[in-house]
């Protein structure tokens, strides 16, 4: 193994997935959000730069080859486990996040029974918009719960009417409350929509994968 730029940046985003789950323990609310946003950000931005760099600079090596895919899964599947862990389970989150965890660990448990042949499973520029479409959403889904707890922290003394009140336009803003309630709305729509987005391209490309690989997974006579 060679502690080369691109692999030193694929270790520390692996090390950092946990930290978005750990943040909530030791954090309060907006700053737990604040915080696992920032880092699941900064290891979105790594994942291209530790590929870049690698490629450009020719530094590709098996150890990196080996250590991407599973720091990219083990961000996305933590990240949707705390999304949909405080979302109460919502149901537009729970399906599309299944779908994409299932499909994860199906490829994962394939690329290992195929082995040498796993090759064949090589990352494809579909595979890659999932990613993107994956991480974008997971980005915008924790800025939504930051736009949430913002908006409640300032409704902090007002009563239920007056807050009606406000978002109605009945009464004036002096809070700043309806900009934070109406970014939040159109982030929820917008991060499940994309969410949704991402469970498509993850179970097409888990099926392009697996149709690959179905000859090497025929009995021999």
């Amino acid at each position: 193994m060679r502690w080369t730029l691109p692999n030193i940046l694929t270790v520390l985003r692996l090390l950092a997935a946990p930290g978005v789950a750990v943040a909530f323990l030791y954090f309060t609310r907006p700053w737990a959000d604040w915080f696992a946003l920032v880092l699941f950000l900064s290891a979105a931005v790594t994942d291209w730069f530790d590929g870049h760099i690698a490629r450009t600079w020719k530094l590709e090596s098996r150890f990196g080859a080996m250590l991407d895919p599973i720091a990219d899964k083990a961000m996305v599947i933590i990240a949707l486990l705390v999304i949909v862990g405080y979302s109460s389970m919502s149901p537009w989150l729970v399906l599309p996040a299944t779908m994409i965890v299932f499909r994860e660990v199906f490829v994962s448990g394939l690329r290992e029974f195929l082995g040498a042949q796993a090759k064949l499973l090589s990352v494809t520029k579909l595979a890659k918009w999932k990613t993107t479409a994956q991480m974008v959403a997971i980005a915008v889904l924790f800025s939504r719960d930051i736009f949430l707890y913002h908006m409640v922290e300032r409704m902090q003394g007002m009563n239920g009417a007056s807050v009606e009140a406000v978002l109605s336009g009945a009464l004036p803003d002096e809070a700043g409350i309806m900009w934070l309630a109406q970014l939040r709305d159109v982030a929820g729509v917008v991060g499940v929509a994309l969410l949704w987005i991402a469970a498509a391209l993850t179970l097409a490309t888990g099926w392009d994968y697996f149709r690959k690989a179905i000859p090497f997974l025929k009995e021999t006579a």
